[in-house]
C-alpha cells in the first residue's frame, strides 16, 4: 500500500503545474458526483417515508375519531327476533334473492350452521352476509369462497352462529 501511495505521489509530483490543478479538479468532481449519486436515492426514501408517516397519521387520527362509533355498534344488541339461525339465513337468502343459490346447510354440534352456496353472484353473497351481520347479528365463524367458471359468480361455505 505503501509502495503505491508512493507512486502516485512521484507522479503527481512529476506533473506541470496546470496539469496538477486539472486531476484535483477531476477527483473532486469525481467525489461529488459519487457524494450526490449516493445522497439522492437516500433523500427522495425520505421524503416518501415522511409522506407515508403523514398518511399514517392522518389515518390513525381519523380512526381514533371513529373508534367510539365502531364500539357502540359493536357492543349494541341486535333486536331478539326469537327465530332459530336456519329460519334467519333462509329469510335473508329470500330477502337478497340468493335462497335458489342455498344449496344447503348442516347443524354444528356447537351451535353453528355451515351454509353452502352455489353459483351465486358476488356482490349479492356479500349483501347476504352483511344484512345476517348487522341487521340479526350473526357472526361469520368462518367464509370459504371460491370463484367460479362465470364471470361474477362464487361457490361459498359459511360456518355462523347465532346472535
Amino acid at each position: 500500500m505503501d509502495e503505491l501511495l508512493s507512486k502516485i505521489k512521484a507522479w503527481f509530483g512529476a506533473l506541470a503545474q496546470r496539469e496538477k490543478y486539472m486531476v484535483l479538479g477531476g477527483a473532486v468532481v469525481c467525489v461529488l458526483v459519487v457524494l450526490v449519486a449516493a445522497w439522492l436515492p437516500v433523500e427522495r426514501r425520505v421524503s416518501h417515508l415522511k409522506e407515508s408517516v403523514t398518511t399514517k397519521q392522518a389515518d390513525l387520527a381519523w380512526l381514533r375519531s371513529v373508534g367510539p362509533q365502531l364500539s357502540a355498534l359493536r357492543n349494541a344488541a341486535p333486536p331478539a327476533t326469537g327465530q332459530s339461525l336456519v329460519v334467519m339465513v333462509d329469510g335473508v337468502a329470500h330477502e337478497t334473492g340468493i335462497a335458489r343459490s342455498v344449496s344447503g346447510s348442516q347443524p354444528g354440534e356447537d351451535g353453528t350452521l355451515s351454509v353452502r352456496l352455489e353459483q351465486v353472484p358476488f356482490d349479492s353473497l356479500v349483501n347476504w352476509a352483511g344484512q345476517l351481520v348487522q341487521r340479526h347479528g350473526v357472526r361469520v365463524v368462518s367464509a370459504s369462497i371460491d370463484g367460479g367458471g362465470n364471470v361474477g359468480l362464487v361457490s361459498a361455505t359459511f360456518v355462523l352462529r347465532g346472535p
